[in-house]
């Protein structure tokens, strides 16, 4: 149960796919330097493997338990977020006007991941905290962002997200919370379900951002309101007042990230717990898709994450397993697993995919950055445009993945992949809620197709495969094999990109269900595609470094084969899709309800 953060594979996706020089030539990140980048992923990657690793195990055999209204965490998670916070953790990316460090998306990611990849049910507190800063910070008022932010960027308080009730799922507009207005504060009842980290003992403080219907609102999601409501009520000076009217009632049983209280809270039992409107009655929904969009990226993250931890302990068993002679070979000794064909289809399968998730989402990070620091306003706003356009496929794609490469590590480990103690199957528990919450991965496919490409034609996604082109011209110049098996690859890629892209662009206006019918083939066609156009402006990277002899020749040379194996094995049963994704709109309602 062990994790060491991949820290050659982070830098290079960072710098050479993602581009973090750039990064930190925008205006206002000139203080992430090289050197500084370097310092922060060290000491990361020492925390996460050293700090919260070895507490991954008893987070998910212990959990946290609800005791008399309190809810207590795991063993060691007090302790270790102390240690967070002392270390100023939580403040990485915000702005220092409220006590952030100012530094890039693109680390934060980076650094994320590696929280997330050591112990995922530690790891989602700080990921709930992060989009109730943005979107507070976005959204809130002056007064709202002096009395609340300073401390949740330090992490002395904590933040959550109340959206779901039990009869309104993803469909928010059926939330029945009320706020009634009272003097300069509204009184909010109701009850939220699946609020992680609702209550914990870990903070002194934790603030609440609850979506709630005001008397006189309109029907659906216009009618909806956001309202910070926290735990204790704070005076102004600071200092914390009386208990607010709410409480965890239950803990959910679940299948995985046992280590992370899921609540159900109870707003109002006691007349109404007082809530401050963020920004105008009405506006809630639009305001919590700020830190929707935020946990969604980073929801892609800890796919990777947890694909990432899966891949590790499987090689680590695969290498030291020994089982059965080796098929090239005429000695009857039993050799590692690692030897045998499948053994090693199914490592590389984990490793050329990680890979390419790491690529897409450190890329998707850094135009969170350019969107928002790049000094050509035309510029930035075509940036974020890519940003809205990838995000679904970084969330749905990444947890797809990590579900599937969390089972793929379990089937290596064979039987004793089934067996808890090994440790294999809690990663696959812990993977199963991610293409669930923040917005299922249907929902992602559905955004995608019914939102971002309807939006303007596809021609957000018709610019990357522009993109793809012309990489494919410059690995048509560049000499060796593997480059060009690669080009050949990535022109597939392209090809079917576009036509899925002009195909759903027409179909979404012509036929809306048929488009959805085929969203999900879609999204996954274009995450594989975008995440193979990735690789190979990485292997473009190696093949030059090598020839230049500037960098580690093992290291470079497996870039090679790495993005050769996705280009040759794993992307074409993904192009494939281009044919489900036509067909499915035929046949999806060919069944009646009752036949189901």
């Amino acid at each position: 149960m062990t994790y060491t953060a991949p820290l050659d594979d982070m830098r290079f996706a960072l710098r050479e796919v993602a581009g973090l020089g750039q990064i930190a030539a925008l205006p206002g990140y000139e203080h992430a330097t090289d050197d500084t980048i370097d310092a922060v992923l060290e000491e990361a990657a020492k925390l996460a493997g050293n700090g919260l690793a070895p507490l991954n195990r008893d987070g998910d055999k212990v959990g946290a338990k609800l005791e008399n209204g309190v809810v207590r965490t795991a063993p060691g998670f007090a302790g270790i977020y102390k240690e967070f916070v002392e270390g100023g953790w939580n403040s990485l990316p915000f702005d220092p006007e409220f006590g952030g460090q100012g530094m890039p998306w693109l680390l934060a990611a980076s650094v994320q991941e590696m929280w997330q990849a050591a112990n995922m049910g530690f790891g989602l507190v700080l990921l709930l905290n992060q989009g109730a800063i943005d979107a507070i910070h976005h959204h809130g008022s002056a007064e709202q962002k002096a009395t609340y932010l300073p401390k949740m960027i330090s992490g002395e308080w904590t933040g959550t997200m109340n959206l779901t009730e039990p009869q309104a799922g993803s469909d928010l507009g059926q939330l029945k919370t009320r706020a009634v207005k009272k003097d300069d504060h509204y009184l909010v009842t109701g009850q939220k379900i699946f609020i992680t980290y609702g209550e914990h003992d870990m903070t002194e403080n934790i603030v609440h951002l609850v979506l709630a219907r005001t008397p006189n609102a309109p029907a659906g999601v216009r009618g909806i309101s956001l309202f910070i409501v926290p735990k204790f009520l704070v005076g102004a000076d600071g200092t914390l007042g009386r208990r607010n009217d709410l409480r965890c009632v239950s803990l959910e049983h679940k299948l995985g990230i046992h280590a992370s209280p899921t609540c159900v809270m109870s707003y109002g039992d006691d007349g109404g717990a007082v809530g401050y409107l963020v920004g105008e009655e009405g506006r809630g929904l639009s305001y919590m898709f700020t830190m929707m969009n935020n946990a969604r990226l980073s929801v892609g993250i800890q796919g990777l994450a947890i694909a990432e931890r899966a891949y590790q302990q499987a090689a680590a068993f695969a290498r030291a397993r020994v089982q059965s002679k080796d098929d090239g070979s005429a000695d009857p000794k039993p050799v590692a697993i690692v030897h045998h064909p499948d053994v090693r289809r199914m490592l590389m399968t984990m490793r050329s995919q990680i890979e390419a998730m790491r690529a897409l989402g450190y890329y998707t990070a850094a135009g969170i950055d350019g969107a928002a620091k790049h000094p050509d306003k035309e510029a930035a706003r075509k940036i974020q445009d890519r940003v809205d356009l990838l995000i679904p496929i970084v969330k749905a794609w990444f947890t797809d993945l990590g579900n599937e490469i969390a089972s793929t590590g379990v089937q290596i480990h064979g039987g004793m992949g089934f067996i808890e103690e090994t440790g294999a199957a809690q990663h696959l528990r812990d993977a199963r809620i991610l293409p669930i919450y923040e917005g299922t991965n249907g929902i992602q496919a559905r955004d995608l197709v019914g939102r971002k490409i309807a939006k303007d034609g596809g021609e957000t996604m018709l610019a990357l495969v522009a993109e793809m082109r012309a990489l494919a011209d410059e690995l048509g110049a560049a000499p060796g094999d593997d480059l060009a098996a690669i080009r050949s690859g990535l022109v597939a890629a392209a090809d079917a990109l576009e036509e899925a892209t002009r195909w759903v662009a027409q179909s979404v206006k012509a036929e809306l269900v048929a488009a959805l019918a085929g969203s999900v083939p879609f999204l996954r066609l274009a995450g594989t595609a975008l995440g193979g156009w990735l690789l190979a402006k990485g292997a473009l990277v190696a093949q030059r470094k090598l020839a230049s002899r500037d960098g580690d020749p093992t290291f470079l040379e497996a870039k090679l084969v790495t993005a050769r194996f996705y280009v040759d094995v794993i992307l074409p049963p993904a192009l494939a899709q281009l044919g489900p994704l036509k067909a499915a709109g035929r046949t999806v309602y060919a069944l009646k309800e009752e036949q189901f």
